[in-house]
């Protein structure tokens, strides 16, 4: 069963990333908690490996850099969604994260998307490998709406792992994605976000236990920020399958992460987009 503390920072999680624009004080969200204040930063520290204020400027800076790339909002609104006052303190701590100006990073992440560029014109960077995938045991939370959104579930998860102590149980994080964006609408997307599992033991009864079977994959190693992983997705399903001469399997895509945002800059996390094959 969870323990207070844990559905302490699962509601804690549950409102930064619900409320990115919202009163996210280290106050606010010890009220959130019903904990003081004084307590509350050190137990969500040494629960999560972040202080209330990192926890908060990642997520804001995730949403507000999938936004760029995924709406024509202007600078500004990005700026008021993600909780920032002023398009100048947006833009300071957006380089900060990123290296690029918020107006750079949107023309960046626009020009990596192959859709938007004619096939001669489609961008090299992407390395398709067809490898053996062994069976796997993945333990996850189930996450229901955008997946730009996913992030929360990933927060959650760590949060579960971290109060049960199950964290040696567990290899690299792992995400699946059974519904296509293309075709389900964003509120009724699922997902699921979790780690491999390195046991036979009985997992908790309120986490999901999927099998991944043995297959044949194709995995596109993407490297950079989440925000741009759908050009991934776009490269590895409009270019290189339909001349790979290969056929998916009835399986969901599934993504390895090899290094998560807390021990790598955006710029420099490494996600395996995986497509199963026949």
């Amino acid at each position: 069963m969870p323990s207070e503390y844990e559905n302490r920072m699962l509601r804690v999680l549950a409102y930064i990333h619900a409320n990115p624009a919202g009163d996210l004080s280290l106050d606010a969200l010890a009220d959130v908690a019903a904990m003081s204040r004084f307590h509350w930063h050190r137990v969500f520290h040494a629960m999560t490996g972040e202080t209330c204020a990192q926890a908060v400027r990642r997520v804001r800076m995730n949403r507000a850099a999938c936004w760029l790339v995924q709406t024509d909002w202007p600078i500004a609104e990005v700026a008021a969604r993600a909780g920032y006052p002023t398009v100048p303190s947006f833009g300071r701590q957006f380089r900060q994260t990123y290296g690029l100006s918020p107006g750079a990073f949107r023309k960046t992440g626009a020009a990596d998307a192959p859709h938007l560029l004619t096939p001669d014109r489609a961008p090299s960077r992407f390395d398709v490998v067809i490898e053996p995938h062994p069976a796997r045991r993945v333990a996850a939370v189930i996450h229901v709406g955008p997946l730009m959104e996913t992030g929360g579930a990933f927060d959650r998860f760590s949060a579960i792992a971290t109060a049960r102590n199950l964290w040696q149980r567990g290899g690299r994080m792992i995400g699946i994605y059974p519904d296509d964006p293309t075709v389900v609408p964003a509120p009724e997307l699922h997902a699921f976000a979790g780690f491999e599992v390195l046991d036979d033991a009985p997992l908790p009864g309120d986490l999901e236990e999927i099998a991944l079977p043995a297959t044949e994959v194709a995995r596109l190693r993407f490297r950079g920020p989440y925000s741009g992983l759908q050009s991934g997705y776009d490269h590895l399903f409009g270019t290189w399958l339909p001349g790979s001469g290969r056929d998916p399997a009835d399986l969901p895509p599934f993504e390895v992460y090899q290094n998560t945002p807390a021990t790598a800059a955006p710029a420099d996390l490494l996600t395996d987009i995986c497509l199963p094959l026949t």
